[in-house]
């Protein structure tokens, strides 16, 4: 005994410098820039029965940026954005910045969108539900140039305060998600009760700075931001805005950052109200604070990240199909129809999605895998099943938000996911029936290139 009371010293010594060392290994910074549309009245997106553009701020919107290094310098940035999605061409605009800026690699940015649909319009993103006059095209115009210039300052800034840190995973659990075709479905056969897909865990990243001050959380949810509808006519993050208010009131100087997950097919329930959307969003903080209380995961070691993109078809169509839609009785296939011609005159391919995966893997068991367009929540858990073991986020809403991702079992029910969603988005239509398993042959591309083969 008085031996080991002898060594007690020199344990707790080599303790102490092994944490120190794994502090010292890994590297945050963290920068945040308002991003409200500030030339109101301001059109918003996600709801094709608005004709009416926003003339009021409820709430302002954030980019928030997360940028790690780890300790042989290899760096990888996540921005958050309070909007409802990208084109992927403006995150190509940003990586192509970011690389002369600061060296970043183009692989290593992730952008992933809240998805609220109070949040401002961009150009060539679910245009067709809009009849811009030059004004509002103007307006979009000037928003987009202004956001490409604040995403790659904020991520820029992030990069430039890399400081020792630690990072921790745990996983919370809020309820309001709930699955919007079950709902639809049960509302169509009254006495019925069909079988609901739901992903209610809250995946939480904690960053606490050298001195034991947290830096950043980052959570996630499998839930449109939608509880707000299309007769609120105001800027507005919804339930992920009012989470990260909540977050940051809670935890004086942390920066909260919201990641999409794999919602396409999820709906807060109930919603529509101002009321709902602050409540469903105090449900989510109360998770984050409750993983946060409990005993976390370190998350450290080298950080890989790979992104991928492979061409996945729609079902085909011909010119002169589409040349006869413009003469639809409805305003959203003419648009549409116009749209497509217009591409198809540039020279475009118009019979495929550019479908883009990334994968961010952070030493032996954490991976953050990022997929574009609204993924569904079948997605998520099917990929976290395949890696048992590993600590997993899935996050859709990810890099470009092109249209709905549905899985096999979706594309056959049919329905708002599966096709009729891709009126409005200005695709052609449909994905063919292999679209589940080409999308997971782009994530399981991008899984393998950061050593995880499956």
């Amino acid at each position: 005994m008085a031996l080991r009371n002898s060594n007690l010293p020199r344990i707790l010594f080599l303790l102490a410098m092994g944490s120190v060392a794994a502090l010292a290994a890994m590297k945050a910074g963290v920068a945040t820039v308002r991003i409200t549309p500030t030339e109101l009245p301001f059109f918003l997106s996600g709801y094709a029965a608005r004709t009416k553009p926003a003339e009021r701020v409820a709430m302002d919107l954030y980019a928030k940026a997360l940028a790690l290094e780890d300790a042989s310098g290899k760096r990888a940035v996540l921005v958050t954005l309070d909007l409802i999605g990208i084109p992927g061409d403006l995150r190509s605009e940003i990586a192509a910045d970011l690389r002369t800026s600061h060296g970043l690699d183009p692989e290593a940015l992730l952008l992933n969108c809240s998805h609220t649909h109070s949040g401002p319009a961009i150009r060539e993103n679910l245009e067709i539900m809009f009849a811009f006059d030059a004004e509002h095209q103007a307006k979009t115009t000037r928003y987009r140039a202004f956001l490409r210039k604040a995403l790659a300052g904020a991520a820029g800034e992030a990069l430039d305060r890399l400081k020792p840190a630690r990072l921790d995973y745990g996983v919370g659990h809020a309820e309001f998600a709930a699955d919007r075709r079950a709902l639809r479905l049960k509302d169509a056969n009254p006495g019925s009760n069909p079988p609901a897909t739901v992903d209610h865990t809250v995946p939480v990243i904690r960053v606490k700075s050298a001195d034991g001050r947290m830096l950043a959380v980052v959570f996630g949810y499998s839930c449109h931001n939608t509880t707000l509808t299309g007769e609120f006519l105001e800027v507005n993050g919804d339930y992920a805005g009012h989470a990260q208010a909540d977050l940051e009131s809670a935890y004086p100087g942390t920066t909260a950052m919201f990641l999409m997950l794999c919602g396409g097919d999820q709906n807060p329930f109930p919603r529509s109200s101002r009321e709902l959307a602050a409540e469903h969003g105090k449900s989510l903080a109360d998770a984050v604070v409750a993983a946060l209380g409990r005993r976390l995961t370190p998350v450290d070691g080298s950080i890989r990240a790979s992104f991928v993109t492979h061409a996945i078809p729609l079902r085909p169509r011909s010119k002169e199909d589409i040349e006869a839609e413009r003469n639809h009785s409805d305003i959203f296939h003419r648009r549409r129809a116009e749209w497509v011609l217009a591409r198809m005159a540039k020279g475009e391919n118009v019979g495929m999605v550019n479908y883009p995966a990334q994968a961010l893997r952070i030493g032996g068991d954490f991976v953050l895998v990022a997929m574009g367009g609204e993924v569904v929540v079948d997605y998520g858990h099917r990929i976290k099943r395949a890696m048992p073991g590993k600590r997993v986020i899935v996050a859709g809403y990810s890099n470009d938000v092109m249209c709905y991702i549905p899985t096999l079992r979706i594309l056959r029910e049919g329905g708002y996911e599966a096709d009729d969603s891709m009126i409005y988005y200005g695709q052609i239509g449909p994905f063919t029936e292999r679209v589940e398993e080409q999308v997971m042959g782009t994530v399981n591309a991008a899984l393998k290139n950061v050593g995880l083969p499956r």
